[in-house]
């Protein structure tokens, strides 16, 4: 469908990968101060309706919503569509030892897909329904990212959204597995609370990440659209037409 400016600008380059036949996208709304909650926890403060919106505009359009088990357990988040009108996208959580409760919202049966992907160990208790993914495990008992996107690649996801929280988002970006990184900014300066990035110390500015960016008003907050594509790893097939039953949104 087409977007007005600055939106067709923006979800663009969710349409065709840039480095292969995938597109996976972080998400993080943040402070002035680059936290993600206060020290409570209190994380639904920090942003307002128009970043709030344009998180589940990007649910929208993509085939898949990530987060990792600490997301899941500490906000029990239902990963839905409801500020905008667009589909729901597949439901899935990292739970390398499958603590995940059935009682999670995410894996209520409302009838999108929901998965879970655990370590090839771990016998977690789900629903009826509720598909598993079995990866291998690495160092500190983690699932390597490039195996999560190249699993879900496999069962036809191609737009994959990573969304949070802080430690998920960071090893995708760590590992190199992003296309794009939507940092929305809200007004509001905290002081303490959990940071919105865990990477490993650098020795000096050298050596960051300095991708290309555009700020896009949002309201009152601000959108830094960073464009990864220069750092990202080959996950997919470069130059690959989608499969036979992969999931196919028109943006």
């Amino acid at each position: 469908m087409q977007l007005p400016a600055p939106w067709d600008r923006l979800f663009a380059p969710l349409q065709t990968g840039a480095v292969d036949d995938l597109v996976v996208i972080g998400q993080v709304g943040q402070s002035l101060d680059g936290r993600i909650a206060s020290v409570n926890g209190r994380r639904e403060l920090i942003n307002g309706p128009d970043g709030l919106a344009h998180l589940h505009r990007l649910r929208a359009l993509v085939d898949a919503v990530v987060v990792g088990i600490g997301t899941a357990l500490a906000d029990d988040p239902q990963l839905t569509v409801r500020r905008v009108e667009g589909p729901n996208p597949a439901r899935i959580v990292i739970d390398p030892r499958g603590r995940l409760p059935r009682s999670a919202r995410v894996l209520d049966d409302d009838g999108v897909r929901r998965v879970v992907i655990t370590n090839g160990t771990a016998n977690p208790d789900l629903p009826p329904g509720v598909e598993r993914i079995a990866l291998a495990a690495g160092e500190g008992r983690q699932i390597d990212p490039a195996d999560i996107v190249a699993s879900l690649a496999r069962a036809g996801c191609r737009r994959v959204l990573i969304e949070g929280g802080a430690e998920t988002l960071s090893r995708f970006l760590a590992a190199r597995c992003l296309d794009r990184l939507h940092i929305v900014v809200a007004p509001i300066i905290l002081g303490a609370g959990r940071a919105s990035c865990l990477l490993s110390t650098i020795a000096c500015a050298d050596d960051a990440i300095r991708p290309k960016v555009q700020a896009v008003p949002l309201g009152d907050e601000v959108l830094f659209d960073c464009d990864l594509s220069r750092h990202r790893r080959v996950l997919g097939i470069s130059g690959a037409a989608e499969t036979a039953g992969q999931a196919n949104r028109s943006i």
